[in-house]
């Protein structure tokens, strides 16, 4: 096992957690513009293939909670190869099914490993570097969550039009072995000699992921919305007998103590809160360029693009600013001029020009990619060591749910706005603008969570980086 101070450990262990995320983030949005052409192939209706997505989604929100204790128990780097070994043969099987039901099982495989691909891959890189070196580590690892809801329906429109369907998902296996490869040579084996495992815990908190999300997936496509509520509140009222059963468990697959931890609870709340309105833009805006305007899916990917580039950009900035502001001022103000930028996605009229989103939607990535590291880094600042993998696997599944919610809403506001005729008219781009000013007001609102972060917060983060 290489040694986790090792120069070449720390040098390729980011990189391995980048093709890890870039993969799961890719797989999670490269599907959408592809679905007509895999449905006309398996000679399906394209509404029914909103299952191929769903599966996905659910095996994750599923089995992100189990990924602190099978990495404790079986070391993090058997877990991690096995995760990409699994991801890999799900993408196989995904280019080789014959219908749609071969579609979804394939798919849950994929998730399955991918639910343990990026929470596993990230516990390792918490573990190897120390605290004052992990922003720096987890900003490079974090670039690919932001670069693949852009390239990802872009990638997908391009494959589809000039190769075919089955290479989205033939993409992942040549960046999958690259991952074995590295991960076989520098990732370390990290193991816990706590092994008990809260089974009943692990159910309770499964079950409310899978029923919260299932209620997202099923708000944008459903006209009777009482069930779809009825599934959001058993959700959370699972939520609330996990806490009853936490409260009277020696070892709870996630402690309540965490909660104790302030950084820890700001942290998932202003993850939670802030990836509400950023995580419907990717599909919000696509969505405008092709609808409202009458543009090609290429197009508005080409629209879309420039994010990938400025979150890139912006990675060699991320530490300096939170050298000189601190994590809490550098939130706060970074969450207010996110919700300006979205909101200012709907000031173009219908003739304006579509290449007036490039400037917007380029600055964006720029400061996305700021929130992401500095949020990301803050809710693991003052965990001790035995709560890391159980911090960690929550936090996972805390942004897998909040991508959901946000999606989620973005749609629901849209077809609120699209359904409310005294308002927009009939005009669809009208819904499309007053979408984007309420998401930008919220995501606005959602910066206030990050004062209950103290001015000297996250410094054993930022010390002598």
């Amino acid at each position: 096992m290489p040694k986790p101070k090792d120069t070449a450990v720390k040098k390729f262990l980011p990189l391995i957690l980048a093709t890890a995320i870039f993969m799961q983030m890719l797989d999670s949005t490269i599907l959408n513009t592809s679905l007509p052409s895999i449905a006309k192939d398996l000679h399906e209706s394209p509404l029914n293939m909103q299952n191929a997505i769903i599966s996905y989604v659910l095996t994750l929100a599923l089995f992100m909670p189990v990924s602190g204790f099978l990495a404790d128990k079986f070391g993090t780097r058997k877990v991690f190869i096995t995760s990409l070994v699994v991801f890999s043969l799900g993408s196989l099987l995904c280019a080789l099914s014959q219908n749609l039901n071969h579609l979804v099982i394939s798919r849950v495989i994929q998730g399955i490993g991918g639910s343990l691909m990026t929470p596993v891959g990230r516990l390792a890189l918490i573990k190897t570097f120390q605290k004052n070196e992990l922003v720096q580590a987890m900003n490079y690892a974090i670039i690919p969550a932001l670069i693949g809801p852009v390239l990802g329906p872009l990638v997908g429109g391009y494959m589809v039009d000039y190769l075919s369907w089955h290479w989205i998902f033939l993409i992942n296996i040549p960046i999958g072995l690259l991952g074995i490869i590295l991960s076989l040579k520098f990732m370390p084996d990290y193991q816990s000699k706590k092994m008990s495992f809260d089974l009943k815990g692990f159910l309770i908190f499964a079950s409310a992921s899978l029923l919260l999300s299932i209620s997202l997936e099923l708000f944008g496509t459903v006209k009777n919305i009482t069930p779809v509520l009825l599934i959001f509140t058993l959700g959370f009222l699972m939520i609330y007998y996990y806490y009853v059963h936490a409260k009277k468990t020696k070892n709870p697959i996630f402690p309540l103590n965490l909660f104790q931890v302030r950084t820890f609870r700001v942290g998932i709340l202003g993850n939670l809160a802030t990836r509400l309105g950023i995580s419907a833009i990717p599909l919000l805006l696509p969505l405008m360029i092709q609808i409202a305007y009458g543009q090609t899916a290429v197009v508005s990917g080409w629209i879309v693009a420039p994010m990938a580039l400025t979150a890139m950009f912006g990675k060699s900035f991320v530490i300096k600013i939170l050298e000189k502001f601190g994590y809490r001022r550098t939130l706060m103000t970074n969450t207010f001029i996110i919700g300006f930028l979205i909101a200012s996605m709907g000031i173009p009229g219908i003739n304006t020009s579509i290449y007036w989103f490039v400037p917007i939607i380029a600055i964006l990535g720029f400061f996305n990619s700021i929130q992401f590291t500095a949020m990301n880094t803050i809710a693991i600042a003052d965990l001790r060591d035995s709560h890391t993998s159980s911090g960690n696997s929550l936090l996972a599944v805390n942004q897998q749910l909040a991508v959901g919610f946000g999606i989620a809403i973005g749609l629901i506001t849209l077809k609120l706005f699209e359904n409310n005729a005294a308002i927009t008219d009939g005009q669809i781009h009208l819904a499309f603008r007053y979408t984007f000013f309420l998401v930008g007001f919220l995501t606005i609102l959602t910066g206030f969570v990050f004062r209950r972060l103290h001015a000297t917060d996250g410094e054993n983060m930022r010390s002598h980086v």
